[in-house]
């Protein structure tokens, strides 16, 4: 997983992060394994179920438990 930029993280979409405020990057599989594994630590739940949807939806293959 590389680190973004501040230039990058402001050109990737909206559909490219899977929290309010354009928070929790999910732009390749590593970005989204890691905001699986931040929002277990630190999100609500109900924003832990938003981002789990999103990481699916955008990673069908992938296990977000």
């Amino acid at each position: 997983m590389g680190i973004l930029s501040t230039k990058q993280r402001k050109k990737l979409p909206a559909s490219d992060f899977a929290g309010p405020d354009r928070s929790y990057p999910i732009e390749d599989e590593a970005h989204a394994r890691n905001a699986l594994a931040r929002s277990s630590q630190f999100a609500s739940p109900e924003l832990r179920a938003k981002i789990k949807r999103k990481v699916k939806r955008k990673f069908p293959n992938m296990d977000v438990g």
